[in-house]
């Protein structure tokens, strides 16, 4: 499975704000953002001017990936897929993107961060209708019941994440099983989407 493995502080960075990639650090001082709060690199400060349409879109475009964890041809493919449907593209892109096992595993709490999310479903501790889900990508549908296998409850980074985690479970997903189960209710919404990009940029970037 391909996946970015560099420091992911330096993409925040990179961004110029939190995209909240190491869990509980990120809201800690020691968040590199804190203290250095412009691009990586030698000339980080020079990039904090003001830049062109096209630098903004690409930004954008950027930021997304990453907050999602996805590829740059993974991220392609959904933007394709999104044109094919009914309705506003840039919705229909941040949909899949929420409807993603892992971020579906983030969104429930178990995860501190997506990327924790998306190693517990690569390790098996992910069921989707009573049945293990190894791909981080699967998307779930309207109706589908995500839950933590009765093993995995018991583990310390996951007792932990449930216990201390303040997160609000969105209002398409349905909680039970004393946290450890979440049922889709309805697909996503924009405004239940709490994600902080401009989906249309993306969209320009990609139309050009």
């Amino acid at each position: 499975m391909a996946r970015y493995t560099g420091p992911v502080c330096r993409l925040c960075r990179r961004e110029k704000m939190k995209l909240f990639l190491k869990g509980p650090k990120c809201d800690s001082m020691k968040c590199p953002i804190e203290r250095r709060p412009y691009p990586p690199g030698d000339h980080g400060r020079d990039r904090m001017r003001q830049g062109s349409e096209y630098l903004a879109q690409l930004r954008e475009k950027q930021k997304t990936r990453r907050i999602y964890g996805v590829l740059e041809k993974q991220f392609v493919n959904l933007y394709e897929e999104a044109t094919r449907q009914d309705g506003i593209t840039g919705e229909n892109l941040l949909r899949m993107l929420e409807l993603r096992l892992d971020n579906v595993a983030f969104r429930a709490g178990w995860g501190a961060s997506r990327s924790q999310a998306r190693q517990l479903v690569r390790h098996g501790h992910v069921l989707v209708n009573h049945k293990r889900v190894t791909i981080p990508s699967y998307r779930v549908r309207q109706g589908d019941v995500v839950t933590l296998a009765e093993a995995s409850r018991q583990l310390i980074v996951i007792r932990h994440n449930v216990d201390t985690l303040d997160r609000q479970v969105p209002p398409w997903l349905e909680a039970g099983a004393e946290g450890f189960e979440v049922t889709v209710r309805i697909l996503p919404l924009r405004e239940h989407i709490d994600v902080p990009v401009r989906e249309q940029l993306v969209i320009e970037l990609y139309s050009k």
